[in-house]
Order: C-alpha cells, then structure tokens, then sequence
C-alpha cells in the first residue's frame, strides 16, 4: 500500500533524504528533476541551432554575392605575344602592382549612338581609351599613364587564344588596333615590349561600364571653360562646372573635337580630369571603406568587365581597392606617355624615347612620379632594395647578390671635382670591391654603368647602391668587368640626383581641379 503524503507537506520528491535520490522507488533518478534541466538545455540548444543557421545563412550569403561578382567577369589571356612570358607572381597587398586598363569601342561607324546591335560590332573593336595604372609598394603612390591612341609603336606577333591564329609582327603599328589581335593581351605584350614592365593585370571595360558606373557614384563633377554643344558624341555641357553621369559622362571621356586640339591630346586631358575628380569623390566620400557601396560598385563594375583569370576574384579587387583607399590625392598622378610627331604622317605618333626613357625607369623602380628625387639611402655602404625586372616580387639586388672582392670595378671620373672618382672608389671599397679603381675622363652629365659578360649582376648592385636608372646599365664588353662613369648627376654624396618628372610630363595630379578648353571646332 502507497503511504499518502502528509496534509502537512511531507517531504517532497526535491527534499528526498541522502542516500535516496529523489526518493523514488527502486532509487531512480525522478524524471521531473530531468525533464526541469533537459527544458534549459534544449533551450540553449535550439538557440545555438538558430545562431548556427543564421551564421550558416551569412556564410551562403556571402559565398553566394562572391559567386555573383565572380560569374559576372569575362575573363581573357593576360599576354598573347607569341614568346610573351608569363607575368611573375604577385601579392596584390605588398608588390609593386601594374594594371592596364583599357575602354573598348566595339561598334563601327560614327553615328553618334553609343551602343548597337551585335552586327554593329566591329568584333574586339580598337582601345579608346589605354591607361597603365601602377601602384607603388609603400602604397604611398599612384601613377596613371594615358597612351594615345594614335601613337604607333612596334607590334608583337600574337596567338588568338579562340582560333589559334597568329598575327604578324610590326615594326610600328597603332598601339590601339593591337586589341584586335586576339584580345587586350596582344595590347599587354605591345607595353610590356615598350616599357621594359612586366604587366600583372588587366581591365576591360565596354560602354556599359562608364555609364553605370558614373551613375553608381551618384555622378562625377567635371567643368569645360565654354559651353560644348558636340553633335559628334552627344556631349552638351554648359560653361562652368556640371555633374555628368551615364550617356554624358561617356560623351565627356569619348569626345575627340571638344577640347584642346580636338584631338587625342585634348581628350586625354578630359579623361585625366575625368578620372581625378572621381578619385577625390571617392576619397571625399569614403567609398572604399563603405563595403556596401563598395558591393554597388563592385557589382556595377563587373557586370562590363573582361579582366585576366587572376584579377577575376573578387579578393583581389578588395586588396587593389584596399590599397587604394588612404593615397593622398598629391601622389596619384595622371600622366601621358611623350610622344613626337611621326615623320611620315603628322597625323601619327611615335615615342618620343629620350623623353620617355626616364618615365620607363620610374615605373620600373618603383618611383612616384611627384617625388623630386627617390629618397636618400641610410648608409653609401648599403644598396637600397630595389626589384628587378625578371626577379620574382619582394627579391632585392643587395650586397648578397655578388661576392664583391672578386669584381674588378675602374671608377671614371666624369664630374669637374679631381678627387670625386677617390670618392666614389672609397665608397665601393668600404662595400667590399676592394678592387676599385679611378681613371678621369672629360665632363659628361649622366652617370653611367657598364659591364662585360658574366657580371651583369654585380653591375645592377653598384646601379642600386648609387641610384642609377636601369636604363643607364649597358652591356659592353671593353669594360673588363663593371665600369662606373661618375656624371654631373653624382658629383657629390652618395646617390644620383634624379630630375624631377613633373616638368617633363604633360598631365595632373588628383588633388589639382581642371578645367577643359573647347577646341573651337
């Protein structure tokens, strides 16, 4: 018989006596104790199913957007020259960084209508617009280099990556028709060839882009000194400044006859200005920190964009971009490459090398073209790091590279000062070429290096301890070795004074506000 519990409240399931959990028969375990904290621990349990779920949900989220930017890009060879070599590795967060971005006509005629049916492609098209966008290492500098479009420079044999097929080489060609070739890597192998680079990216872009994309930032500010009414592209702007967006921002980078000379000249200028004002928008606006505007932008973007297999994730874009985001507008500078009239036909250019060779060398050293001089080395005895072409990013030509006791090295005196060439012998000795030795020579301006056979890489480590451009190293076999011919540009200290480039360079920086000229056409 079951004992009734007492009316007075006798001891309960919960006040069971030691040795008799719960007082239950047999001593099992009470279920309601159980059942009391199995309740708080489905609880938690389905919370962390639902904090599972929603992390889980973010995560497709984000796969899914990253899929999406990814399966909007077109993606394309990066070189087609026919021996073109394959760009070195690159860390898009720490290396000096080249992107050429190229805008793309792919209709015929001059209607004035910006886009048509697919009989109205003219296949690949021609480059309106080929600008060479470097980032420095230090993430301190940006340049920007704008090639014509008429400019004629020697053309690379290269593969059709469809077909097959191999285009001839040219002495000269217009560097614009080389997208023709196979696609934008036939116009990377024509600059890599004309640079001396080594181009690890490419965009490019098609109408669409511009169109969206300036409407996407809301429009971009631009200002002409006269009112422009072109019947040629639909531009019409009146005097001053005005914020254009879609079909009139496409007008303002694609007009030939509204500003300057009404040719390629003048339009470059408004696609630099163009370009400026949208960097100081962006900046102004924090856009490149904003990750929702930056997804906009992303998704705009990619939508009209052909880029090489390695720029088309989406990774990539955010390191560039990330890069991008705290460059003081002083130090992006947008610059067109020197060009000269062709001799044949002055409605052509070529490269004006003397002018240009200097530019080459910024690029290739990792220069800002605003710096008046690169900066000073701590100490004569130690090479500055400098990468150079055909080394793998991040590799620096030191005092490692050669034994420099075994280098027969004769210092030519080319500055007005006797014991300059003792000068620069007693820096090289103190660096271990204790083989130096000094010659004089007449008075010349540039310093020089030249080399003989097999010691080409003790000739680029004296380059880089004293500061001279590569394009100043030669090969020549009289020079038993390495020869430095000390110029006017290294008569004192310890590195060469490098002119500065702005002088020289037709162009602007982003910070300067520019307003464009009507060609009176």
């Amino acid at each position: 018989m079951t004992p009734r519990p007492s009316s007075d409240g006798a001891q309960s399931a919960g006040d069971a006596p030691e040795g008799i959990p719960g007082g239950a028969p047999g001593g099992a375990v009470p279920a309601g104790r159980h059942l009391g904290r199995g309740g708080r621990h489905r609880g938690l349990a389905v919370a962390a199913m639902v904090m599972a779920s929603v992390l889980v949900a973010a995560v497709a989220f984000v796969a899914v957007q990253v899929f999406r930017l990814q399966s909007n890009v077109a993606t394309s060879p990066l070189n087609l020259g026919e021996n073109g070599e394959s760009a070195l590795p690159v860390d898009s967060s720490t290396d000096p960084l080249q992107i050429l971005i190229l805008g793309t006509d792919t209709r015929t005629g001059n209607s004035g209508e910006f886009f048509g049916s697919e009989d109205d492609s003219a296949g690949e098209g021609n480059s309106d617009v080929m600008m060479l966008l470097t980032l420095s290492a230090d993430r301190e500098d940006v340049a920007v280099v704008s090639f014509p479009r008429d400019l004629l420079v020697p053309l690379p044999s290269c593969v059709d990556p469809e077909t097959g097929d191999v285009s001839q080489a040219m002495d000269l060609g217009q560097l614009n028709g080389a997208l023709g070739e196979g696609g934008p890597g036939c116009t990377v192998a024509a600059i890599n060839n004309l640079t001396g680079l080594s181009i690890d990216h490419f965009m490019m872009a098609d109408f669409n882009a511009v169109k969206e994309l300036s409407s996407t930032l809301g429009g971009v500010e631009v200002c002409v000194e006269e009112a422009v009414d072109d019947e040629y592209s639909g531009l019409s702007l009146p005097a001053g400044t005005s914020e254009v967006e879609g079909d009139q921002a496409l007008a303002f980078l694609r007009t030939r006859h509204s500003f300057g000379d009404g040719g390629d000249a003048g339009r470059i200028a408004a696609q630099q200005s163009f370009m400026a004002s949208m960097a100081r928008k962006v900046q102004a606006e924090g856009t490149l920190t904003n990750l929702p505007r930056l997804y906009s932008i992303a998704e705009t973007v990619t939508r009209n964009l052909t880029v090489d297999e390695a720029l088309s994730r989406p990774s990539e874009l955010l390191k560039i971009a990330d890069r991008l985001r705290d460059v003081d507008l002083a130090n992006i500078a947008f610059v067109t490459v020197p060009t000269e009239q062709w001799v044949e036909d002055p409605n052509r250019l070529v490269l004006d090398e003397d002018a240009a060779s200097p530019l080459f060398d910024a690029l290739r050293e990792d220069r800002g073209l605003t710096e008046d001089k690169p900066e000073s080395s701590t100490a004569a005895t130690t090479p500055p790091a400098t990468r150079v072409p055909g080394t793998v990013p991040g590799s620096t030509v030191g005092a490692s590279a050669v034994d420099p006791g075994t280098v027969p090295v004769l210092v030519v005196n080319g500055t007005s000062n006797p014991e300059r060439s003792t000068e620069v012998q007693e820096l090289l000795v103190a660096a271990g070429y204790t083989q130096a030795a000094t010659y004089a020579s007449v008075p010349t301006e540039q310093t020089q290096v030249y080399f003989s056979t097999g010691y080409d890489a003790a000739a680029a480590e004296i380059a880089a301890r004293f500061g001279v451009p590569r394009s100043q190293v030669t090969l020549d076999e009289s020079a038993a070795g390495v020869q430095l011919l000390v110029g006017a540009d290294l008569a004192t200290g310890s590195e060469v004074v490098v002119p500065p480039l702005g002088s020289a360079l037709e162009g602007q920086t982003a910070d300067e506000v520019t307003c464009q000229s009507a060609s009176g056409l």
